[in-house]
């Protein structure tokens, strides 16, 4: 089941706060990038933060699950993306946390 283009909003919406949100859709689903970084996938309607360090700290103890199989384990986030200001601090420390996306090479 691919994710509704309408959850996929509601949720940029409650992220807002976290800087510069954005969304792509890509087999079906969404990768989500703050300030340019790939911070969580959506698949099946579900939000998958990418773990760190620091997010592991915020949440405390989180859920970790493959947003698809084969996937490596991410932080699921069941029902907390419901508060605006929780997600947007914890995508706020997963883009902090995560090193700069490497440059494109130029297409020849």
């Amino acid at each position: 089941m691919a994710t509704d283009l309408e959850f996929m909003e509601f949720l940029a919406d409650q992220m807002a706060g976290a800087g510069e949100i954005s969304h792509r859709k890509m087999f079906g689903e969404y990768a989500v990038y703050c300030g340019g970084k790939v911070v969580a996938l959506v698949c099946d309607n579900q939000l998958f933060v990418k773990p760190t360090a620091a997010g592991r700290a915020f949440i405390g103890a989180p859920v970790e699950a493959p947003a698809y199989p084969g996937a490596k384990h991410s932080f699921l986030i069941e029902d907390a993306f419901e508060d605006r200001e929780w997600i947007s601090e914890l995508i706020r420390i997963t883009a902090r946390d995560l090193p700069a996306p490497k440059p494109k090479k130029p297409k020849r």
